[in-house]
């Protein structure tokens, strides 16, 4: 099917993508940072990609992307540090977008949040303020490059088990379970129908396929 590189490899999401994205005939290379998850991640069935996205340069980045299909960006600083967060939700996501159109990569699926925005009213002294400051920057860049995007806006994440089965219609965050989004994440990549759309979508009753599609 498709050669797809999944940034944020280890993280809850992408864990549950990676299977469902190997099962639907897909290789997947899941780029993760610390050399301790490759056995985790292969038992997903991809190919851990050990490397620092946080240091690494556009050049390097589009000789890691070179030759696949897709970018899946699922990655984060996990909140926390401010300057961090920024390095790795803005910066470093925006410098694999020119590192994909660099290596003719054009389609790119970016998990950002359901109120991701630049009139995101969040309060400065706010905790959440850096991570709101640079998903909004990221999914700027990345509506404002060549690529074949889709932003993906999921509501507050939670563990419960998959439905397979969202809202899209809701205009307030709710909730949402990982392996839905997961669900949303390989089912996007599969659609062709949400180039260059943004989908906010929390736990619903429609199933995923059939709420994603325009």
């Amino acid at each position: 099917m498709a050669k797809i590189i999944l940034f944020g490899g280890h993280g809850r999401v992408a864990l549950h993508a990676e299977p469902l994205l190997v099962k639907g005939g897909n290789t997947v290379t899941a780029v993760i940072r610390n050399p301790e998850h490759v056995a985790e991640v292969r038992e997903t069935g991809a190919e851990p990609l050990v490397a620092d996205i946080e240091t690494l340069d556009v050049d390097a980045l589009a000789g890691l992307i070179s030759g696949h299909d897709a970018v899946v960006w699922s990655a984060g600083a996990g909140g926390g540090d401010p300057t961090r967060t920024l390095a790795v939700d803005r910066d470093a996501a925006i410098r694999t977008m020119e590192a994909a159109e660099r290596a003719g990569v054009r389609r790119y699926v970016m998990v950002s949040y359901f109120n991701a925005s630049p009139d995101h009213g969040i309060d400065p002294s706010n905790s959440f303020y850096a991570y709101a400051e640079a998903k909004s920057a990221a999914d700027a860049h990345l509506r404002d490059s060549s690529l074949e995007w889709t932003i993906l806006g999921p509501s507050t994440l939670t563990f419960d088990s998959g439905s397979g089965r969202i809202d899209t219609g809701e205009t307030e965050s709710g909730r949402v379970s990982r392996e839905n989004v997961a669900q949303v994440i390989a089912a996007t990549l599969a659609d062709t129908s949400t180039i260059r759309r943004t989908i906010r979508f929390n736990d619903g009753d429609t199933p995923v396929a059939e709420a994603i599609s325009a």
